[in-house]
């Protein structure tokens, strides 16, 4: 069976939330992105969508204070047919944990806890971090409580131009075996050459696809 690769053809802004009765209706499954306030979110999430200007990119670290839904559309040719597939891009506010117990799970301001804990929708979780640093407490308890909630985590080291090949190869394998990740668990990305943007688009769907995302 020959088949296209998924494809992001379409996006658009829904709606922005901090209770859950905000939440757009109707329910499609999601993929949050959540990070460090200067990780280039915004600009990773436009650079995804190929959208200048979808999420706001700011010179203000941490500006993004609500819950931002984003409706995607994917397509792939699967033996000459078009496949098409709708779900939710979350784009979360940025953390900045001071040191706390591992156990403590008020990490986050409620609103922000209560979604990851708490939707039934939630198929993956991208956590974003700079690959020009070594893994941050921060990172290490957004990533471990994520895990203890029983989610699915991508991890996607940002601003992979920024170092040479070699150095962003050396990062990849540190943030591996600090965090104990396997080789489909972690990827680079580059939002100004959009490096590794279609492998990206493939991970998520593949784990959406696994938690039931809707095709056409």
């Amino acid at each position: 069976m020959s088949k296209d690769n998924w494809d992001i053809i379409r996006a658009k802004y829904v709606a922005s939330a901090v209770r859950a009765d905000q939440y757009p209706q109707p329910s499609l499954i999601e993929a949050a992105f959540i990070g460090r306030s200067n990780v280039g979110k915004s600009s990773l999430i436009n650079s995804l969508c190929r959208r200048n200007g979808l999420a706001r990119v700011s010179s203000t670290p941490g500006k993004t204070q609500t819950i931002n839904f984003y409706e995607l559309e994917a397509k792939r040719v699967v033996e000459g047919e078009d496949e098409r597939a709708s779900f939710y891009l979350v784009d979360l506010p940025g953390y900045g944990f001071a040191k706390t117990n591992h156990n403590n799970k008020d990490q986050w301001s409620g609103f922000i806890s209560k979604y990851l804990s708490g939707s039934e929708n939630l198929g993956v979780v991208c956590q974003l971090i700079d690959i020009r640093h070594k893994p941050l407490d921060s990172d290490m308890e957004c990533f471990n409580w994520l895990r203890s909630c029983g989610l699915k985590v991508q991890v996607v080291l940002t601003k992979s131009d920024k170092l040479s090949k070699n150095a962003a190869m050396s990062q990849k394998a540190l943030f591996k075996r600090e965090m104990g990740l396997k080789e489909h668990e972690i990827i680079t990305y580059s939002s100004s050459q959009h490096t590794m943007r279609g492998e990206l688009i493939e991970r998520i769907m593949d784990a959406l696809s696994a938690n039931g995302v809707e095709q056409e």
